[in-house]
């Protein structure tokens, strides 16, 4: 009698706490059900990329010393850096460059600890293709800089959401030259300077 009784008081607490997870759940839902959608109509309007966005790479042939530094960091050993030694100059001399953005995970190193400033991520993300092998960029490949968003005529660029000014929600009569939300990090340093004066 007791088993029976401990039996359905461990499926009444079950049920409830079954039913408290749903309404979590659907609690999420409903509170998604009063947003406003933030849908862009892709090829005809593309999101503006953040200001420290990590797209594809760029190189600068002229600028590379062929140091490898960028292999060396590269998580995945990726970049691959062909050199011959001049023996006149005893200096290296770049023969060719490729990074194959089908394996590259975009995380920067080889930009940040580059000593020569000769790589620098874009904000070009549209790197699809139908081969594989069109995503094994060579210097030449990697040396064009890509379109802004901001500059093709047949594209509607759109802020992101976080970006709009406050109280803003439709980035779609926004004027260009209106300021993102937040604090640029000189008003942030005038105000802690005030702050401190006072």
């Amino acid at each position: 009698m007791f088993k029976f009784l401990k039996q359905v008081g461990d499926y009444a607490k079950e049920t409830v706490q079954a039913a408290k997870y749903i309404g979590q759940g659907l609690s999420v839902t409903f509170d998604h059900m009063q947003r406003r959608p933030v849908t862009v109509q892709y090829p005809y309007e593309k999101l503006i990329p953040s200001e420290r966005y990590r797209g594809r790479i760029h190189f600068e042939f002229d600028k590379c010393i062929a140091c490898e530094v960028c292999v060396r960091v590269c998580p995945i050993n990726l970049p691959v850096v062909d050199w011959e030694f001049n023996k006149e100059t005893k200096k290296k001399k770049l023969n060719h460059y490729s990074i194959d953005f089908g394996v590259c995970i975009f995380c920067g190193n080889c930009v940040e600890y580059c000593p020569t400033n000769c790589l620098s991520m874009t904000e070009e993300y549209e790197l699809a293709s139908f081969d594989r092998h069109e995503l094994n960029y060579d210097n030449v490949a990697l040396g064009r800089l890509p379109y802004k968003v901001t500059d093709d005529p047949m594209v509607t660029p759109l802020r992101e959401f976080a970006y709009l000014p406050k109280g803003v929600d439709d980035p779609h009569d926004l004027p260009p030259e209106s300021q993102r939300a937040g604090q640029r990090p000189e008003e942030i340093m005038e105000a802690m300077k005030a702050g401190a004066s006072e």
